[in-house]
């Protein structure tokens, strides 16, 4: 694979228009990644105070997407990019989806994280440290694969996301046994295997984010590569 150089666009009013783009998509990001972490912090700390800002802060991460599929269309209509610009505003805008649907299950995590809270701590709940963990790294390189153009990065995280999806798997085989066992703390148990279904989702998130990096930067689809 080859990666096209970026090269400074002779129009400078585009110029701005896409960098207005991409800063307005890494906001958005970088709001997504905290409410991740901070829901997480809710559910391990078993503070609902972390839940709760997670829970208020999605309506400013929704409001950004809505304003990046306004400025992507601008861009289009005003400037008709071609080539390596017009995949860049088009992954731009299928990457600000898939951030509003991460940001969607940091939310969905919160959520259970708050029920969970109202029960006794129980051991299970750090069989979501690796799930978690693997997410949370996932998401990141996404985004620094976004920012850095670095399509080799992005190519890598596929791989990581087949991981994701085995340790939801093993999560939910091991809560399913738990409550054979323990019928009084089915609620927590079910909610763990909800919130692991979260952090898996959250990996096809980022793995949708990453190959919308390789199509922009190298015009390669990667989408169904090793399948």
């Amino acid at each position: 694979m080859h990666q096209e150089p970026a090269r400074p666009h002779t129009l400078t009013t585009f110029t701005s228009a896409l960098n207005q783009l991409r800063g307005d998509l890494l906001t958005m990001s970088s709001l997504a990644q905290r409410n991740l972490r901070n829901s997480l912090r809710g559910l391990m700390e078993r503070d609902d105070a972390w839940c709760n800002d997670v829970i208020a802060e999605d309506q400013e991460i929704d409001m950004l997407e809505m304003q990046i599929d306004r400025e992507g269309i601008e861009v289009m209509s005003r400037f008709q990019p071609v080539a390596s610009d017009l995949r860049e505003v088009v992954a731009s805008i299928k990457i600000g989806a898939n951030v509003e649907r991460v940001a969607d299950q940091a939310v969905n995590i919160a959520r259970r994280a708050r029920k969970i809270n109202e029960h006794p701590e129980i051991p299970e709940i750090h069989l979501l440290d690796e799930p978690a963990r693997l997410a949370l790294s996932m998401l990141d390189d996404a985004v620094r694969a976004f920012a850095e153009r670095n399509a080799p990065l992005a190519v890598e995280l596929k791989a990581r996301d087949k991981e994701l999806d085995r340790l939801n798997r093993e999560l939910a085989d091991k809560m399913v046994n738990r409550m054979q066992d323990d019928s009084a703390n089915l609620p927590i148990y079910l909610n763990l295997i909800l919130i692991s279904r979260c952090l898996e989702r959250i990996g096809d998130h980022a793995a949708n984010m990453a190959e919308d990096v390789v199509f922009a930067v190298m015009a390669e689809d990667i989408r169904h590569l090793g399948k």
